[in-house]
């Protein structure tokens, strides 16, 4: 039988298999060997994401001195030490002016690429947020306040980046464009459900399926045509009325010279999740690397699967581990710290109130959740009462997005630092067989 602590120890086991899996550095290696790139006059790196210097040193390590130069943006404490490529840390998720300096500067790099010269783009989750070109007449002050309403609002990832995208001169396939006609390779770790390409770091070097008519539709959906700032508001309306150009769709010519290729997702992530927990006796039931929805649903919806097995041994007889990954959103209701993921233990937490011999774990794979230096948290049938005696009060907290604070005097926080990677989230659930009385 297992304890309550061997438990958290089995969780976190499994949480460290799938981040392993999705480790770009081996699959960015084995993409550049052999990928016969001796032709290419010069190679210029760039990117930006969580994971991109993680990245960048698999693509040093494989290509040396074939690299001519190059600039990464990835989030404050994400940077590694590169010796080719410049590592330029900025804000996330809220792009800030560092972001823009550094975004400029590789805008400038593809721009002189030229006929016979290769960019190769190093591109993660968190991508979009890390590459603030604003186009005029919209500031970075713009495109933060936006960016803050479109989080604020629930929003999906797909929703945000459709406006990030056209309010944007490097996104959306504009990279592409500024690049042209130098080949381009884009590498991308997938932290989007579906992995579409075009919306994974708002899509730089992809072909744009959305519109300056959809991103507008995402305005007007969460109300916001009288929230953003009116320099957004305005370019949004020009693009609507065919005043400024669309982001370049699939038949455009910049495409041409362009190959994308997914070298990481949440997909691979859970298979080793699978995988770990088969090996430490469990039996292992994946819902769907396609879940997403507001954070309290869907953990409602995990913990009435949990009842469920403890009850009647269905779908699965215990011991199980249900694995699910994807990204939920948060719609912020209280001015508490937190993420999705501590979100979604707290309200698992209370959910399973006094059910005994189930954990719930749920954390991001790139070591962050939300603006804390946890990546989730874990929580079981205790973990409200354990709450209480120390004066917090579970429903409280969560009703004020404080799953940080919550969470944090308990020693139940998921910290584990930047981890080089970043594929969304994973979430398990351990169910242990019942104790005979």
């Amino acid at each position: 039988m297992q304890s309550e602590k061997l438990l958290r120890r089995h969780a976190l086991s499994i949480f460290r298999a799938a981040v392993a899996a999705a480790d770009p550095r081996r699959t960015v290696r084995e993409t550049l060997r052999p990928a016969g790139l001796s032709r290419f006059r010069r190679i210029f790196a760039v990117g930006a994401g969580k994971a991109s210097a993680a990245m960048a040193q698999a693509a040093e390590q494989a290509l040396g001195r074939r690299i001519t130069g190059g600039w990464i943006n990835t989030k404050d404490g994400h940077g590694a030490p590169l010796a080719r490529i410049t590592v330029h840390e900025a804000s996330h998720p809220v792009p800030d002016a560092r972001g823009v300096e550094g975004a400029r500067r590789i805008a400038e790099i593809a721009a002189q690429a030229g006929e016979g010269d290769l960019l190769l783009c190093l591109i993660s989750g968190g991508g979009s947020a890390l590459l603030p070109l604003p186009m005029p007449p919209v500031t970075l002050e713009d495109k933060q306040e936006t960016t803050r309403l479109l989080l604020a609002c629930g929003a999906t990832i797909h929703e945000i980046n459709a406006v990030r995208k056209h309010l944007s001169a490097i996104k959306g396939g504009r990279l592409a464009r500024l690049a042209w006609p130098a080949h381009v390779l884009s590498l991308l770790l997938s932290d989007v459900i579906g992995d579409p390409l075009d919306v994974i770091a708002s899509g730089p070097t992809a072909p744009d399926t959305s519109t300056f008519a959809s991103a507008w539709a995402v305005v007007e959906k969460y109300g916001l045509a009288g929230k953003i700032p009116a320099a957004a508001r305005e370019l949004l309306q020009q693009g609507l009325a065919g005043k400024v150009e669309e982001t370049p769709k699939p038949d455009d010519p910049c495409f041409r010279r362009v190959t994308n290729r997914i070298v990481g997702s949440n997909r691979l992530a859970v298979d080793a999740a699978v995988r770990k927990a088969r090996e430490l006796g469990y039996r292992p039931l994946v819902l769907s690397t396609t879940i997403e929805g507001e954070t309290r649903d869907i953990a409602a919806m995990h913990a009435a699967i949990a009842r469920e097995i403890v009850a009647a041994g269905r779908p699965a007889r215990p011991p199980v581990c249900v694995i699910s990954g994807g990204e939920t959103t948060v719609t912020l209701r209280g001015g508490g710290l937190g993420g999705r993921n501590q979100e979604f233990a707290l309200a698992a937490a209370i959910a399973l109130e006094g059910v005994p011999g189930v954990l719930v774990f749920s954390a991001g794979t790139d070591g962050t959740d939300g603006p804390t230096p946890a990546a989730g948290a874990m929580a079981d049938g205790a973990t409200v009462s354990r709450a209480a005696a120390l004066g917090l009060d579970a429903r409280r907290m969560l009703a004020a997005n404080d799953s940080y604070h919550f969470f944090e005097p308990l020693g139940d926080l998921v910290v584990t630092g930047p981890t080089g990677t970043n594929v969304m989230d994973v979430r398990l659930m351990l169910v242990r067989p019942r104790r005979r009385p």
